[in-house]
């Protein structure tokens, strides 16, 4: 009989059949569809992210543990009532303008879901009048900007200008990552927070919250 233990190990294992098996089989006992997300597919994503942190695990194991968790998650969220899972808040997350990287973001997008997040993925090559219109029809509480290139991350600025001229800045928390970015870049363009990886933008995100 499949348990919420082996169901955590699938995700963490990066096995994506099993984790849509095991979640399958959890719901066919009678287990709550919250729980097999929060006590099975979450847990194992949690203790990937602990593994990222800690340097023993790297980031094609979290892309795996993410595909596996996401697996099981399609199965069961079909089930849940609309007012089940207790959102942390929205995030609106892109790669900026110029930028068609999205490993990276993609990641920080399965953290952030995994956290509690709802999570508006506007891709790549986002423009800041793009992000601004975004920021206008979601309402989001954050907005992640992406990016790998030295030569886009300055529309991280621009969009960050954008938002003060719009009157929206007060409205929404910043985050930022990608390789050239840094702490001191974020704070140059008054930023809210920089991210070094996927796991710590999740707990960037929760602090932001108020979720920490």
């Amino acid at each position: 009989m499949a348990t919420i233990e082996d169901l955590a190990q699938a995700v963490f294992d990066g096995n994506t059949s099993k984790s849509k098996k095991l979640s399958q089989e959890l719901i066919d006992d009678g287990m709550a569809p919250l729980d097999v997300i929060n006590q099975g597919l979450v847990a194992g994503m949690t203790e990937v992210g602990a593994q990222f942190k800690a340097g023993t695990m790297f980031v094609p194991d979290m892309m795996a543990a993410a595909e596996a968790m996401t697996a099981g998650t399609d199965v069961v969220k079909p089930l849940l009532a609309g007012d089940d899972m207790q959102s942390l808040g929205t995030v609106f997350i892109c790669t900026v303008k110029g930028d068609l990287h999205d490993i990276g973001k993609n990641l920080v997008v399965m953290m952030l879901e995994s956290a509690g997040f709802d999570v508006i993925n506007a891709g790549v090559d986002i423009s800041p009048e793009d992000i601004v219109a975004g920021v206008k029809e979601h309402h989001p509480d954050i907005i992640g900007m992406s990016a790998l290139l030295t030569t886009t991350m300055l529309h991280m600025k621009d969009t960050i200008e954008l938002l003060k001229e719009e009157g929206l800045r007060d409205q929404v928390k910043v985050i930022i990552g990608g390789a050239p970015v840094s702490q001191d870049f974020a704070d140059e363009i008054s930023a809210d927070g920089y991210s070094p990886d996927a796991v710590s933008a999740a707990d960037l995100a929760k602090s932001l919250v108020g979720a920490a």
